[in-house]
């Protein structure tokens, strides 16, 4: 059985907090299934987004990871600026969407991620 959203979020939050990094709800999604997407900020004119891994990734998840996710953009990193449009979307998309920043120099996600 998946966690709830609100659940997952709140567990990310704090870990990413405990780790050093800033880390912060941008937005509420639907508590129970909302979509998640993480937005990595390097503080240096880059920055990343993940979202939900496609559903056929997702099938067999590994024991003890709950939720899949990918990057949501070719390449590596994006320009910030970029990043808040595809966001925008994003959010016309879905209005069931969370959004969580993190502010990470090293860039690092800490996200369980579709291979």
């Amino acid at each position: 059985m998946r966690l709830r959203s609100d659940i997952w979020v709140a567990a990310y939050l704090r870990r990413r907090n405990a780790d050093g990094s800033i880390a912060v709800l941008r937005r509420r999604g639907a508590a129970e299934a909302g979509a998640i997407v993480v937005k990595i900020d390097r503080l240096d004119g880059r920055a990343a987004l993940y979202g939900p891994a496609p559903q056929s990734l997702a099938m067999d998840l590994p024991r003890g990871v709950d939720r899949l996710f990918t990057r949501m953009h070719e390449p590596e990193w994006i320009d910030p600026l970029e990043a808040e449009q595809r966001l925008a979307r994003e959010v016309r998309f879905d209005s069931d969407l969370w959004i969580v920043e993190v502010e990470d120099r090293e860039g690092e996600p800490l996200l369980d991620l579709a291979r």
